[in-house]
């Protein structure tokens, strides 16, 4: 089996690095999907398993990676029965109680909807911390977050002020790639002012006032929270239930040609078509609705919540109490600024099923409304002079790049087109299709 081999491989790697260079140069393996301490239990058996002799074993450290929906609820039944490992427990006592567990913010937006993964991503970062102070264990939470807001992308300062007590301890670990990183600290003047910028904020989120806050503030508004989170949640899975959903997903946006970049760290698809949501990887789902000018993975669901609720004074209260809501509505409003109805129906068009057409911009121009009456907005991003211009002198540029991309697109899709084009035609307008979608994922930015 090549899987089982690249698997014991890696901890040969492991080894030879730890033999070469000493622990502290490789000794941590994430697991993704983590749903059981039985998932820990099993990386230390097939570590040892790896090798011929008990002194080649590397010593390693396993992180759970927390991702969908139901792990990040069950995480700290997980982490309670992975201390009772004897080899986690060895790593305990080695380290001084020293322990790191990671959090995946893509997979719960693509399964719960962005409204219930920012609300559970919280709540898990609330209930690991307090357990982890009950076992007096020092914990460092490492954050799997993107640039595109779906993927917990945003300002990270503003999301390091509101993490819950105990989640951050002076301590911020997380991921940064794709354009994140080229945007952040491609210049080095503003790369030292990201990270000072994140710096003042890991150490100032442990202040006696920013706790205090933060946890008074999560307790006011948990009933709104819960509210928003059930009827978001439910509308989200309204639309990725609906007969067709995943097939017409890949007519509409440029998913097939993105799994043709050579780009990203795992395929764009599990197999060879999205015939099912399973099929899809989060990272493409997210930059393909990007590329559709439609963003749906930032904001859908949050539209019908606020709706449903309909206490406007509330949730303006809560945009200026609470720091969680507040960096959450402001990362939708700028993911709203970058939609652009008029594009997104030329994609939608590609489809022919304007039932799930209907939702979905039904749904973007109800959420455009109350985060607009939210925030005190007349138009996206109004108060945010900087932003804002940003992101209107970058449009028509974008808006030109999608434009040819949905055209390319529209001659690829129709079927009685298809059969007309040659294979040297067809590869021409895939070509033209790829290339813009690198132009607008740059025009964009916050789409990795």
């Amino acid at each position: 089996q090549p899987m089982t081999h690249e698997v014991l491989d890696t901890f040969r790697a492991l080894g030879a690095i730890q033999k070469r260079n000493g622990l502290k140069a490789a000794r941590r393996y994430i697991i993704s999907f983590t749903k059981s301490a039985q998932n820990i239990k099993d990386v230390y058996e097939l570590n040892r398993l790896a090798f011929s002799h008990p002194e080649d074993v590397p010593t390693i450290d396993v992180i759970p990676l927390f991702e969908q929906l139901e792990d990040l609820q069950n995480s700290v039944d997980v982490l309670e029965e992975m201390i009772k490992i004897p080899e986690v427990q060895a790593r305990l006592k080695a380290t001084g109680n020293k322990l790191e567990v990671m959090l995946g913010y893509s997979d719960s937006s693509k399964d719960a909807g962005p409204t219930s993964a920012t609300l559970a991503l919280h709540s898990a970062q609330e209930r690991i911390a307090k357990w982890a102070e009950s076992h007096d264990i020092d914990l460092t939470l490492f954050h799997g977050r993107g640039g595109a807001v779906g993927r917990g992308g945003g300002p990270a300062n503003r999301a390091v002020l509101a993490q819950p007590v105990g989640s951050v301890k002076c301590r911020f670990k997380l991921t940064e790639q794709g354009e994140v990183i080229f945007a952040r600290y491609g210049n080095p003047v503003l790369a030292i002012r990201h990270v000072e910028s994140v710096a003042a904020a890991t150490l100032l989120q442990s202040a006696p006032s920013v706790e205090k806050r933060n946890t008074e503030m999560t307790e006011k508004y948990a009933d709104m929270a819960a509210q928003l989170d059930e009827a978001a949640h439910n509308r989200f899975l309204d639309l990725l239930n609906t007969d067709g959903f995943a097939p017409w997903f890949s007519i509409v946006t440029p998913l097939t040609e993105i799994g043709l970049l050579p780009i990203g760290s795992r395929p764009a698809k599990r197999g060879l078509g999205a015939k099912s949501l399973d099929d899809l990887r989060t990272i493409p789902w997210i930059f393909s609705w990007a590329q559709a000018r439609i963003n749906l993975a930032a904001w859908y669901g949050l539209g019908t919540a606020c709706e449903k609720f309909g206490d406007l004074e509330t949730m303006r209260k809560a945009y200026e109490e609470w720091p969680l809501f507040s960096t959450f509505i402001d990362n939708i409003e700028m993911s709203i600024a970058k939609t652009d109805e008029r594009i997104a129906k030329m994609y939608l068009a590609l489809g022919d099923r304007e039932d799930l057409n209907e939702k979905v911009l039904n749904e973007m121009e109800l959420t455009r409304k109350w985060v607009l009456d939210i925030v005190g907005d007349k138009w996206p991003l109004q108060h945010r002079h900087v932003l804002g211009q940003a992101i209107r002198i970058r449009s028509p540029y974008v808006d030109a790049l999608s434009v040819t991309q949905v055209l390319a697109l529209r001659s690829l899709r129709k079927k009685v087109d298809k059969e007309e084009l040659s294979q040297s035609q067809q590869a021409g307008f895939i070509y033209l299709i790829l290339c813009t979608v690198s132009g607008v994922a740059a025009g964009l930015q916050n789409t990795g």
